[in-house]
């Protein structure tokens, strides 16, 4: 008996501008033990529909049913999902900042779940925590009981919120986007840890991602949306290795994995339809490329032999990565002066402990770095090894203990306020954490406005216009010129941030996991656009990333971080054919790159039927 059965599940959210269609009609099943996998672009439903089962969206009208352990989750009143939520299904969210609240140590909050559920001493409560803290990934986890989320970086917070889930050991967990902040080892680490729990306890997964590559190496099954819709639903090997609809295709095509460096990436043309139109026909049409008049009218189901099935009138064409479409990258000559120069770096916080006392925390070891002209360096090393305490540093956010940087001949520890002004627009840079670096009580608008208008290159109607460009080009629609940031689904927010940061055309552009929260073929826009504009203005760029395949695809020179020092840099190529160190080595090991799709010419129809609500 299926753990969870999904039944014509309809959601829709009032809001300003009118009625948003989040889900249409949905059904799914989730057998007990396994790995679901869900995924999809950014705003086409997966943790709205998430949410809307764990009772999360009171605003919300649904409609459907979703039995878990035989009870209607969608009936049941919050008491009893507030009894439910914790005990029998543990939830990681998307945003760990926003999700872990500032003022409590993660110890307290970790310890919070166990007694809400147990009756258990203060001392057992902090041990388990500690324990599943190790489990996790997070060294002298007793220690750290007491610090504060923002003493952790990006990928250690997403670690603190899965072991908050994880502590109970619920017999189910939703995971939205639970790897996303982290690097690929500790991703390979969380991963085997669920599939263990999955293996030894019997606990069910629901996973949303956007990661194909890991999503294809550990789903059992997967169902991938669209603007709300269920476009294509079976096991993870025939979905994966022979889609039955274009856009799943699409997805797989997006990847930076299956391209070359010099190539341009395959991408989704346009852009998702709003959902607060009534759509009439195939959904994905706009889109499709091989759109022809019955597409006008609502697809079929069509259902495989192999236990997939796929809401489209025709099989997909044979499609492969842009061979014939090269980008133009030019890598900097030989010799070519650094625009960051930095020598024997230093970072060390000190620490509250408490009672009066004090540790100091050594993050940044005697760093020695040129990032040459024109050229993209890579930055590479698992989450906690000082790589965006690095990058603060160079755009003049954090002052360095000791050491020194000079931009483009200027030393940045000598400048005043008003000169770190003036240079500032030659240095932008991209934060990890897209909700986190943005204003929540201003409008999209006047956020990706901001740079421009503070330096007075543009106001009135032009600014206006020009914000509109910018979202444009990011992937956004501009007419939402008008939202707030929390309106926006995660990827979208790291699409404004983005936007803001190219505002003022930088000599230096510094990327914090630009593209960490975004979906594969928004993701393959970006990169595209980043070389682009690499070519075009002479960009230099310092690129974060724990996605290896993004980094060769994007890099020049890729430097490996680990512990606070650089241990090894190469040209890019160089790196993944002949790594030195061990711990490169690992790296390489641990990432996940989709497979390529085939052409699905075997693959037995069985049924066509009208789908249930068809217009």
């Amino acid at each position: 008996m299926p753990l969870i059965e999904a039944r014509n599940i309809t959601i829709r959210i009032p809001t300003e501008d009118g009625v948003v269609h989040a889900a249409r009609d949905l059904s799914f099943t989730v057998e007990a033990g396994s790995l679901f996998g869900i995924a999809g672009e950014s705003g086409s439903g997966k943790s709205v529909l998430i949410q809307a089962i764990m009772g999360l969206l009171p605003q919300a009208e649904i409609e459907g049913e979703c039995l878990f352990q035989g009870q209607d989750l969608l009936a049941m009143t919050q008491q009893e999902l507030r009894a439910l939520r914790g005990r029998h299904i543990g939830m990681v969210f998307q945003d760990p900042l926003s999700s872990l609240h500032p003022y409590y140590s993660i110890g307290r909050q970790i310890t919070e779940v166990i007694h809400t559920h147990e009756s258990v001493s203060k001392d057992e409560a902090r041990r388990r925590a500690a324990d599943m803290l190790e489990k996790v990934g997070i060294e002298d986890a007793v220690a750290r009981l007491n610090d504060f989320p923002h003493q952790f970086s990006g990928g250690m917070r997403q670690r603190v919120m899965i072991a908050m889930a994880l502590v109970l050991q619920p017999p189910l967990i939703f995971a939205d986007e639970p790897t996303t902040a982290l690097d690929v080892t500790v991703q390979a680490q969380i991963m085997d840890l669920l599939k263990r729990m999955s293996d030894e306890l019997g606990v069910t997964i629901v996973m949303i991602t956007h990661d194909l590559g890991l999503l294809s190496s550990v789903a059992d099954r997967v169902m991938i949306l669209y603007a709300g819709h269920r476009l294509e639903f079976g096991p993870a090997a025939s979905v994966f290795g022979t889609p039955a609809h274009p856009y799943t295709q699409g997805l797989l095509l997006s990847s930076p994995g299956i391209s070359g460096p010099d190539e341009a990436l395959v991408s989704i043309p346009g852009r998702p339809p709003s959902l607060l139109a009534t759509p009439r026909g195939c959904i994905f049409a706009p889109r499709c490329g091989q759109v022809q008049e019955i597409c006008k009218t609502p697809p079929p189901i069509r259902r495989y032999a192999d236990g997939a099935e796929a809401l489209c009138h025709f099989e997909p064409e044979a499609r492969g990565p842009n061979d014939d479409v090269a980008i133009a990258h030019t890598a900097p000559a030989p010799g070519t002066a650094p625009l960051v120069s930095i020598r024997n770096l230093h970072m060390t916080y000190r620490i509250a402990t408490g009672f009066g006392r004090k540790r100091d925390l050594d993050v940044i070891k005697g760093i020695d770095l040129d990032v040459i002209r024109g050229e993209t360096l890579g930055l590479v090393g698992e989450s906690g090894c000082g790589k965006s305490t690095l990058a603060r540093i160079v755009a003049g956010l954090t002052p360095a203990t000791g050491g020194q940087v000079n931009f483009d001949g200027t030393e940045v520890s000598d400048l005043t306020g008003r000169e770190w002004r003036d240079l500032r627009k030659r240095v932008q840079i991209v934060f990890q954490d897209p909700y986190g670096s943005l204003n929540p009580r201003r409008r999209v608008g006047s956020i990706i406005g901001a740079p421009l208008k503070i330096h007075g290159l543009a106001q009135g109607a032009a600014l206006k216009d020009e914000v509109r460009r910018l979202m444009g080009l990011v992937g956004l629609n501009p007419e939402h010129y008008n939202r707030f940031p929390n309106e926006f689904s995660g990827g979208q927010r790291q699409r404004i941030g983005i936007a803001r940061a190219l505002a003022l055309k930088p000599d230096l552009m510094i990327f914090d996991e630009p593209v960490s929260a975004l979906d594969v073929s928004i993701q393959a826009q970006i990169l595209n656009l980043i070389k682009e504009l690499q070519a075009e203005l002479n960009l230099t760029s310092l690129f974060i990333s724990h996605d290896l395949t993004v980094v060769r695809h994007m890099c020049d020179r890729i430097a490996v971080m680990n512990m606070g020092r650089i241990i090894e840099l190469e040209e890019a190529d160089a790196i993944f054919a002949n790594p030195r160190e061990e711990y490169t080595r690992t790296l390489l090991a641990a990432s996940h790159v989709p497979p390529r799709p085939v052409e699905p010419d075997h693959r037995q129809l069985i049924a066509s039927e009208p789908q249930q609500g068809a217009m």
